[in-house]
């Protein structure tokens, strides 16, 4: 199930990628496929590039053109995404790019609705980016791989959340060595995620690893350059932009979750722990009745 919730990540940053060099870049889809290719030959290389590089560069056996754009914009599901998603959220395992990308193929969907919307809803209109494009199109690359990074750890994160729940005794440079043999996700990449648990078998989260450590680092100027790109022209990017919202709550050693559990205790009496205190002591505040709403939810 998780492997498929990563599948679901892995693919829908692949077609963001694709997406933002069509649209900043004005590429057509068979440069673009040019450049999966060459994805392919470095620590890109996966089965889903492999492939995507062949999508694009596929023309239309019906007509001129490439096949990739007669297709319609609408992505099905079976499902399994959307269990990891639910399973995540009943472990409380913070995994928002995967749920992001069953968000996405749901929005697909709604075709008719979005045509519609479209002649209504105004934003920016796209531009053409001027500059170097091949400056551009390694930010995008960095985005890219740090998304998927990012996705790998959520998902392993949710599988730790859940050997502890469930009382399991997994390897996870195994599993990950399972998934490189013959899966839909089998990439060059997993082998960096079956040595980082080699190194560390308890390692708490995948960024945490020094490769992974210093590829995110390598490449976040690029990953915010281009989702700043995406945002100022109206592209959605909700893969690569869930994916850095985790990152950067990730890495942040205090979160506005101070005012929120305040939030909580003064509507509801939650309690909150204090940061001069140790962990595991709880405090509550006498707040304003008056204030205070009789129905709490939360």
């Amino acid at each position: 199930m998780v492997h498929n919730g990563i599948e679901y990540i892995d693919m829908q940053l692949i077609c963001e990628a694709y997406w933002l060099m069509k649209n900043l870049l004005g590429m057509q889809a068979d440069e673009i496929g040019k450049v999966f290719a060459e994805w392919n030959k470095g620590e890109l290389s996966s089965f889903l590039i492999e492939i995507t590089a062949d999508i694009l560069q596929q023309k239309d056996p019906e007509g001129p053109g490439f096949l990739v754009d007669k297709i319609l914009d609408t992505a099905g599901q079976k499902g399994t995404g959307q269990w990891t998603a639910a399973n995540a959220l009943e472990l409380g395992s913070p995994a928002n790019a995967i749920a992001a990308a069953v968000y996405a193929r749901a929005l697909s969907s709604l075709k008719e609705e979005r045509v519609e919307a479209s002649k209504i809803l105004k934003g920016p209109v796209a531009a053409k980016v001027e500059g170097d494009i091949k400056e551009i199109i390694e930010s995008i690359k960095n985005a890219l791989y740090c998304s998927k990074i990012c996705a790998y750890a959520q998902g392993f994160q949710l599988i730790d959340k859940a050997q502890v729940a469930y009382n399991w005794k997994l390897n996870f440079g195994e599993i990950a060595q399972i998934w490189r043999g013959g899966c839909i996700i089998r990439a060059r990449f997993l082998q960096k995620i079956t040595d980082a648990y080699a190194l560390n078998s308890r390692l708490k989260n995948l960024m945490l690893d020094p490769y992974f450590t210093n590829a995110m680092n390598e490449g976040q100027a690029g990953w915010r350059k281009v989702i700043a790109l995406a945002v100022t022209n109206g592209i959605p990017a909700q893969g690569f932009s869930a994916a850095l919202a985790y990152y950067d709550g990730y890495r942040s050693a205090d979160l506005p979750a101070n005012l929120l559990q305040g939030q909580r205790d003064y509507f509801g009496a939650h309690t909150y722990e204090r940061k001069d205190q140790p962990r595991g002591q709880f405090f509550h505040l006498d707040w304003p009745e008056a204030k205070r709403p009789q129905l709490t939810v939360d």
